[in-house]
């Protein structure tokens, strides 16, 4: 047995080379030709027309990716225009001079605030301490409640050696938390619902441990973690307990109202220590705002830099940037002001509408099945007949841009306002695609699916985990 594993290691070995220079192919022909120096007389207006030239090669978006644009309509009208309007007057802000510039400082305080009262900041079991900082996005959210807790529960229990413990689904963007903060970082299997196996992190759980994580939901099948269970552990163990709403922050309270059986998932739970939210998702705002949020200040405190012996003067950054776009501030303030609750609540009906369509017709087609029970706007898809990945691949060459999701092999749609038009399309290319895998299986030319079998298929992780950063490496 063990000669065979060998051999199986050294063949998969073997492969990656393989692999590698076939990701690392398609990123060198898109390179060819991209500047490496300065014009030596700068084109002046002109840039603008040779942007424009730029833009023209982007792929198409418009209703035809997987979460990726979330506002409805083309760029140059409506919402759109709106906040362009409103990024551009505020373009040279910055909220890191407070004293300088008031308005965004304001703006960033109120979208904090109308956020949190979304997610139960004005409910009697929040404390009514809720609080919080705009970032760039899920990620930096997710990272800084990691760093509060992390140095939070250092200050309460004195814990130098801190782990957290998340499923399976969790976000990766705690394994980059992890990587940067030095801490253990237990990802534990979800049950047969592919929500959080209650049980199965309170095991994991020791002096060390810091934090646990839900999703509502969670990004692979858009499926709400058992949050109250979670917040019960939390809290009778004393650690911290995150929320991941990046997703559902700006759906969930609107579906709820709609009638959707939506679960308890906020501040409204006992346990629950801090949340994320992005507002550049289905909040109809610029990309690169999201917001993080603490039950209380004694947490958030934990989340700051102070410096007091540098000799650029005393500093203190609530996040990590220090200076930070004033503009996409604003744009996430217009956007939450223009639409305010009506809007978002009819948003949230057309969404939850498209995705239950987008399910039943998914269901619908012999060869698929659905992963999980979908709770939101995420629709997970897969085959125990045909390739899904091949299918996916075939998808792509009519202009769709999926999700493709491992254990199970599946691939996913992220609803948004760009899919309600086009829902009908969307399912009539997935039962055509279906049909040409099915009476032509193997990979096309170009394809990625032998790329995601392969790498789905090697024991040995950290040769993937080679394989990818290889490809990063070579993109940029």
């Amino acid at each position: 047995m063990c000669d065979l594993l060998w051999l199986l290691v050294v063949d998969q070995r073997k492969e990656m080379p393989n692999v590698v220079t076939k990701l690392q192919a398609s990123g060198k022909s898109k390179r060819e030709g991209w500047r490496t120096e300065l014009p030596s007389a700068g084109l002046r207006a002109m840039v603008i027309e040779k942007m424009k030239e730029e833009k023209q090669k982007d792929a198409t978006w418009q209703g035809k990716c997987s979460g990726t644009v979330y506002i409805g309509g083309n760029e140059y009208e409506g919402h759109f225009s709106l906040i362009n309007e409103a990024c551009s007057m505020f373009a040279h802000t910055n909220p890191l001079h407070l004293d300088v510039f008031q308005s965004v400082v304001k703006f960033e305080a109120e979208v904090v605030a109308m956020t949190a009262a979304l997610l139960g900041s004005k409910e009697k079991a929040s404390g009514g301490q809720i609080c919080g900082n705009m970032t760039s996005g899920g990620t930096e959210s997710i990272v800084l409640a990691v760093k509060a807790s992390r140095d939070y529960m250092k200050a309460k229990k004195g814990i130098t050696r801190p782990e957290m413990i998340i499923p399976a689904s969790a976000h990766s963007a705690y394994d980059k938390a992890a990587h940067y903060f030095n801490i253990k970082l237990w990802r534990v299997p979800v049950n047969k619902d592919f929500r959080a196996d209650v049980k199965t992190i309170k095991r994991h759980i020791n002096r060390n441990t810091i934090l646990i994580v839900g999703s509502a939901p969670g990004f692979p099948h858009g499926i709400i973690d058992p949050i109250e269970e979670l917040g019960e552990l939390a809290t009778t163990l004393s650690i911290c307990f995150h929320v991941d709403l990046c997703l559902g922050g700006f759906v969930l309270p609107f579906a709820r109202k709609l009638g959707y059986p939506v679960p308890p998932f906020d501040f409204s739970v006992q346990g629950v220590t801090s949340i994320s939210v992005d507002v550049h998702k289905y909040g109809l705002a610029p990309k690169g705002t999201s917001v993080i949020l603490y039950r209380d200040h004694d947490i958030r405190k934990h989340q700051f830099v102070a410096v007091t012996e540098w000799t650029g003067g005393l500093y203190v950054s609530p996040t990590v940037a220090g200076s930070r776009p004033g503009g996409l501030i604003a744009g996430a303030w217009a956007a939450m002001m223009s639409l305010g609750l009506e809007g978002y609540l009819d948003n949230a009906r057309l969404i939850m509408e498209a995705s239950k369509k987008i399910e039943k017709g998914v269901r619908e087609i012999p060869d698929l099945y659905i992963v999980g029970r979908p709770d939101m706007t995420i629709v997970a898809f897969g085959s125990d007949v045909i390739d899904i990945f091949e299918v996916n691949d075939i998808m792509s060459s009519k202009g769709w841009h999926l999700n493709a999701l491992q254990r199970p092999n599946s691939i996913h749609i992220c609803v948004t306002l760009q899919h309600v038009p086009v829902i009908e399309d969307f399912l009539k290319d997935l039962k055509d695609s279906v049909q040409t895998v099915k009476a032509n299986p193997g990979p096309i030319s170009g394809g990625l699916a032998p790329i995601y079998g392969a790498a789905g298929k090697i024991p040995d992780r950290v040769m993937v985990e080679d394989l990818l950063v290889d490809f990063m490496d070579s993109s940029y």
